[in-house]
């Protein structure tokens, strides 16, 4: 798909890494569905435009963030989950939890599998 494929202005969201054709690209696997799931839940509006840009600019020029950009999906992830978390959407107790669990899952996992929920040894 193209960039002018894509309808959404979450895809044109600056600093977003691109590739040569100008498609947003993604270095893991979870950020490609951190990506789809914001533009998704913007789609659904569960939030504008407006919004989305504020809270992403917000992370992106915290104090202590990559200059280089290195960290711009984990910005994407926390922006989005305080976003969800403001608009009474999601609990933030409960991304942490999972998010702790998904790192558990992770650890747990031999290489070269695929990770699931299911493999965190505590839930």
């Amino acid at each position: 798909m193209s960039a002018c494929e894509i309808r959404s202005p979450l895809a044109r969201s600056p600093g977003l890494p691109k590739s040569a054709e100008g498609d947003p690209t993604f270095p893991e696997p979870w950020a490609a569905e951190a990506f789809a799931m914001t533009v998704h839940l913007h789609e659904k509006g569960l939030f504008t435009w407006s919004e989305w840009a504020a809270a992403l600019s917000a992370e992106v020029h915290k104090p202590g963030r990559a200059e280089d950009g290195s960290d711009y999906f984990d910005c994407w992830v926390a922006a989005l989950s305080g976003l969800l978390v403001d608009k009474h959407i999601a609990d933030a107790d409960a991304i942490l939890s999972l998010q702790k669990s998904w790192q558990r899952a992770a650890e747990a996992t031999p290489h070269g599998q695929p990770i699931e929920l299911e493999n965190d040894p505590l839930r």
